[in-house]
């Protein structure tokens, strides 16, 4: 089990509450920056690209073009943890109520008969680790971000938030930057294929906090993997934020799959930007599905940077009462002959808000390219809403784009 620093410098931003655990101040300044990496113990490199996010996201507006914000307010929010308890690779060793919330979920069970690896994530902070002794002798890593930060820096610190989601991408990125706290580490060697999934589960207990995990999967050349994510909160009275990043890197004739189901409960505003960047001949595929939170603004993006290189996006979101979420997808082919899918569905009923916004891109180099974007919206009633933004922009006359989008209702006939 990890030891714990609890000490703090003099006028410190971390309090101690009645029940002996810590908790920042809330809302965030420089000074909660600097602590928040001396707690952690963490490298140079990491401390640096915090501070540098923080004052990226100073200069940075609130986006004011997507799902409304305003009822978002960053200085209310205790935006990180620090953690009170160790890591465990043991499902035994884990403190009780942790336990008891993951047996519910189901997740000790589906990591001995499903998966071939868990990471625990409880309020931004991972307390277990586990991969099976099988693929830790293939050479796979499989952490928490945490510890891949103290254990493999040489293997972080190239990819962290500098190529595929840079802290100045936007305001929510650059927050990410300055206090991400807990996700995962995935990589996978050269030509190894791993034959069961990895999951990863958050967890956000607490209320009116922030939670900004992130996730950073390398692919090398010729392997495979598939990640599955599964989030879900507390239902509480004030608002909340999850803020997480994904970068994904597949390398030249390598497939990733990211998988996530987010159940969040509707006071968690969700804001969060996932990106990957592909290769020649290497294949992402996207799967998600957004059933719950208050505000969704999410755009998984595809970087599609070597000859027959392909994206595959699929998601699926529910909208019902005061919940609005604006979702969609990005891909750009900057390669020849490359490809990419985006099938977007969604639901909005007793007045919930679905609107997809999507971009795809082909650049001057990306002759032979083919893309193939199809959103359906389906409004169960007559007061919900459904939207579409495409935006398609073509810089080479030698690709093929087909774009369909259906927004229909259904009868009442039907409904009876």
């Amino acid at each position: 089990m990890a030891t714990i620093d609890k000490t703090r410098i003099p006028n410190s931003t971390v309090s101690e509450q009645s029940d002996g655990s810590l908790v920042a101040k809330n809302g965030l300044s420089r000074e909660v920056v600097e602590e928040m990496s001396r707690i952690k113990g963490e490298p140079d490199f990491m401390r640096e690209m915090r501070l540098k996010s923080f004052e990226i996201f100073q200069r940075k507006p609130i986006p004011t073009w997507g799902a409304p914000l305003d009822g978002l307010n960053l200085d209310e929010l205790v935006l990180w943890r620090p953690p009170d308890s160790g890591k465990f690779d043991s499902w035994d060793d884990v403190p009780d109520e942790q336990k008891e919330t993951f047996e519910k979920l189901g997740i000790p069970q589906a990591e001995r008969e499903y998966l071939a690896g868990v990471v625990g994530v409880w309020d931004n902070n991972s307390f277990y680790e586990g991969l099976k002794q099988q693929y830790q002798d293939l050479g796979i890593i499989f952490c928490s971000m945490d510890t891949a930060v103290e254990k493999y820096p040489e293997l972080v610190e190239p990819y962290f938030m500098k190529k595929c989601v840079p802290p100045q991408d936007n305001k929510f990125s650059a927050l990410h930057g300055a206090v991400w706290s807990g996700g995962s580490f995935v990589y996978v060697p050269k030509g190894v294929k791993v034959d069961l999934p990895l999951q990863a589960y958050f967890r956000m207990e607490g209320s009116s906090e922030g939670t900004f995990e992130h996730t950073l999967i390398v692919a090398d050349e010729g392997s495979e993997v598939h990640y599955i994510e599964g989030c879900t909160a507390q239902s509480y009275s004030v608002n909340s934020m999850h803020s997480a990043v994904v970068e994904i890197f597949v390398k030249e004739g390598a497939k990733a799959r990211y998988t996530t189901v987010q159940n969040w409960s509707k006071d968690v505003f969700n804001l969060n930007t996932k990106r990957a960047i592909v290769e020649a001949e290497g294949t992402v595929e996207w799967v998600g599905g957004s059933m719950g939170a208050k505000v969704v603004m999410l755009y998984p993006g595809s970087f599609l940077m070597g000859e027959h290189a392909r994206a595959d996006h699929l998601n699926v979101g529910v909208a019902s009462g005061d919940v609005w979420k604006d979702t969609g997808a990005k891909v750009v082919h900057l390669a020849p002959n490359t490809t990419s899918n985006i099938l977007a569905k969604s639901i909005s009923k007793d007045g919930g808000v679905m609107g997809y916004r999507g971009l795809v891109r082909m650049g001057k180099n990306s002759q032979g390219s083919k893309a193939r974007v199809q959103c359906d919206g389906l409004m169960m009633d007559d007061f919900s809403r459904s939207d579409t933004w495409p935006d398609i922009q073509i810089q080479n006359p030698y690709v093929t784009v087909a774009h369909e989008a259906v927004v229909g209702k259904i009868s009442d006939e039907q409904l009876f």
